[in-house]
């Protein structure tokens, strides 16, 4: 248990150098970018002293490291500022388009796993049958189409072709389908590859050939033996899969016009409203080590050859 304990603290402390990284390369970059973000609030021709004035007043005034620790300090107290375009406060902001990416990128991610899971243990048994080679190729296929891709195609097929389903917005269940079928269906294809890998090495291990020995049946064998080993990376895949769906999300988001974090953060970078995009990539940034250090525990809770591991590295 103390082993466990110290990897959790070791993890921990790294997710937070790993935050502390990313949030000073992006306050970096973000005022590296050309442009005066000043001119977005106040009328282009503003005079100097209009300039002065709100420079001052939004702290643009002051050296960068002034700046950045300015910022750093105020987060740490839970106030990630104001918008510099609407004046509102970022932590609203957020508070106010999260929820709908969170509801698109746990639908999706629930979907992909209910859907694929089963799919690779199938894929794997029926190894070389017709089915598994459709799998193969539908998933190759798949995990070679890029987000934008798929959903400017789905929306040509069933909203401009066939006016099936809405284009944009969340106006109601129907709207989910499109945007999530977009997050969904390339990382759906990774799960079932990896699942169907898992599976093949399993049943190729000794415990399974014992157990057929012993006179289990084929179901037993399967529930018991192979698909609880296989679940194990499977399992902290869904942890893993969280920050490259929130990724995926802006792009998501962008096309189908859904009022999420996403679409936010890509206006804000467009304007150069630096609070809104420090705030929204400050939380992905929390969100992806969170759901990280999260798969790693996990990894090392469900699969023993890591709790050795730990050992040989504390002895």
């Amino acid at each position: 248990m103390g082993d466990f304990l110290a990897f959790t603290a070791k993890r921990l402390f790294q997710g937070a150098l790993v935050v502390l990284t990313v949030s000073f390369v992006l306050f970096s970059i973000m005022h590296m970018m050309p442009g005066d973000p000043i001119q977005l609030i106040d009328n282009p021709r503003a005079s100097e002293e209009t300039i002065e004035r709100l420079r001052k007043e939004w702290g643009l005034d002051k050296p960068f490291l002034v700046q950045y620790g300015y910022w750093l300090g105020n987060v740490l107290r839970g106030d990630l500022g104001r918008s510099i375009t609407t004046g509102q406060s970022v932590t609203s902001l957020i508070a106010g388009r999260f929820p709908f990416t969170l509801k698109l990128t746990l639908t999706a991610l629930l979907l992909q796993y209910l859907v694929a899971t089963p799919l690779g243990l199938w894929a794997a048994y029926k190894r070389d049958s017709w089915f598994d080679k459709c799998c193969v190729v539908v998933t190759s296929v798949l995990r070679a189409i890029p987000f934008f891709w798929l959903g400017i195609l789905l929306i040509l097929v069933f909203s401009v072709r066939f006016g099936l389903l809405p284009v944009s917005g969340a106006s109601g269940p129907a709207s989910y389908i499109l945007p999530v079928l977009t997050l969904m269906l390339p990382r759906l294809a990774e799960t079932l590859r990896i699942t169907r890998s898992e599976v093949l090495e399993i049943l190729r291990e000794k415990h399974v050939a014992t157990a057929y020995a012993k006179g289990l049946s084929e179901g037993a064998v399967m529930i018991r033996h192979v698909l609880r080993n296989a679940l194990v990376p499977v399992t902290v895949m869904f942890f893993l899969a969280v920050p490259w769906l929130i990724g995926g999300s802006i792009i998501t988001e962008t096309i189908f016009a859904w009022p999420g974090m996403g679409r936010l953060l890509w206006k804000s970078v467009s304007v150069q409203d630096f609070p809104v995009v420090q705030g929204i990539v400050l939380l992905i940034a929390i969100l992806t080590v969170v759901s990280t250090t999260l798969g790693d525990l996990l990894t090392g809770l469900l699969d023993p050859r890591i709790r050795v591991e730990l050992r040989r590295e504390q002895a």
